[in-house]
C-alpha cells in the first residue's frame, strides 16, 4: 500500500473517530441501549446481521461495547446464548480487522519513539506472560479492548495468543453482561 494511500486512509479515521466521539459525547442518548436496539429493530429478519455489522464497525470508531451488549439483550432475550455467539464474534472480528490495520493507521510509530510508558507496554506485552496483560485489559470494562487491539497490531502480538487472549476476556465479560443484565430484567 502507497505511503499516501495509507496516509489518506489514517486521516479519514481520524476524522471518522473525531465525528462520532463528538456525537457520543454530545449527544449520549443516542448510543443507549434502547435507541441501538430500536435501530436495529427496524432491520427486521436482518436484525442479527445488523447488530454483527454494528459489532465490526463500532471497533474502528473506538465506540465501547458495551450499549450494544446490552441492547442485544433488549433485541434477542430469548436467544441469550445466541446473542453471546454473535457478540462474540463481532468483537473478535473486529479485533482482528483492528489488528491487522493498525500500521496502517500509524500505531506501530508510537513504540518507535523513545516513551518510557510505551516501552513498559510493549515489553510487558511481549513478556511470557503478556497474554494475561492482553485478558485482563478486554475483561476490564473501563478499559477499552480497541485499544490493546491497535496495540497489539502495532508490536506484532502472536496471532494465535491475540484471539485466544481477547476472546477469553470477552468471554468472561459480555456472559456477565448478558446473562446478568437478562437476570435484572426478568
Amino acid at each position: 500500500m502507497s505511503s499516501k494511500l495509507k496516509y489518506i486512509i489514517k486521516y479519514i479515521w481520524i476524522g471518522l473517530v473525531a465525528i462520532c466521539l463528538l456525537i457520543y459525547f454530545i449527544y449520549p442518548d443516542l448510543f443507549a441501549k434502547e435507541k441501538i436496539a430500536s435501530f436495529v429493530r427496524q432491520f427486521h429478519k436482518y436484525a442479527w446481521m445488523a447488530y454483527f455489522l454494528m459489532h465490526i464497525v463500532r471497533g474502528f470508531l473506538l465506540l465501547p461495547s458495551t450499549p450494544l451488549i446490552f441492547a442485544g439483550v433488549l433485541l434477542f432475550p430469548n436467544n441469550l446464548v445466541w446473542l453471546l455467539i454473535i457478540s462474540l464474534i463481532g468483537i473478535l472480528a473486529s479485533s482482528l480487522l483492528i489488528y491487522f490495520f493498525s500500521n496502517t493507521l500509524g500505531f506501530s510509530k508510537i513504540f518507535e519513539r523513545d516513551n518510557t510508558k510505551f516501552n513498559l507496554i510493549e515489553n510487558r506485552l511481549l513478556s511470557k506472560n503478556g497474554y494475561l496483560y492482553i485478558i485482563l485489559w478486554s475483561f476490564i470494562p473501563i478499559v477499552p479492548t480497541d485499544l490493546i487491539c491497535y496495540l497489539s497490531g502495532a508490536i506484532k502480538i502472536k496471532i494465535s495468543v491475540f484471539i485466544i487472549s481477547i476472546l477469553l476476556g470477552e468471554l468472561v465479560l459480555c456472559s456477565i453482561y448478558i446473562f446478568g443484565s437478562a437476570f435484572i430484567i426478568n
